[in-house]
């Protein structure tokens, strides 16, 4: 089975691509009416899913746990529907896509920090976190 982290990644790879080649078809055709569909497909698909990649791998124990899989089911349906919602906005054709797509990347932001607040970040060993950059004992 392939890791958390590695889907995150993946599709935050994924996400990028896509953005970078649609920004280049926007630019050369100096049309920039979409830019801000564009922008929120980088910044959410990539940057996000990206963060959220690379805390799973730094934090494994968060990420053997069903809410991780819950988190990237939600991830994932926010870049779904967030992006094209935002066309269907900007093209005069409704924001109802965009609405539900923002409220599903916001849950998946607060679900991301429920888990670093429970889970902590980096690997648990003998009762201290490996990877901390904050110490809770005096001199270390």
């Amino acid at each position: 089975m392939i890791s958390i982290s590695k889907w995150f990644f993946a599709t935050a790879a994924l996400c990028a691509l896509c953005g970078m080649i649609w920004g280049i078809q926007i630019s050369a055709s100096n049309d920039h009416t979409l830019s801000p569909a564009h922008g929120h497909l980088n910044l959410v698909g990539f940057v996000a899913l990206s963060i959220f990649g690379g805390y799973y791998a730094l934090t494994p124990q968060a990420a053997q746990t069903r809410l991780a899989v819950i988190h990237l089911g939600l991830a994932l349906a926010a870049v779904a529907l967030l992006t094209p919602g935002i066309i269907l906005a900007l093209t005069g054709q409704g924001a109802t896509l965009a609405k539900i797509g923002s409220v599903l990347a916001a849950g998946s932001m607060a679900l991301f920090g429920f888990m670093v607040l429970r889970h902590g970040v980096g690997v648990q060993t003998a009762g201290r976190a490996i990877g901390n950059s904050f110490s809770a004992q005096p001199g270390e």
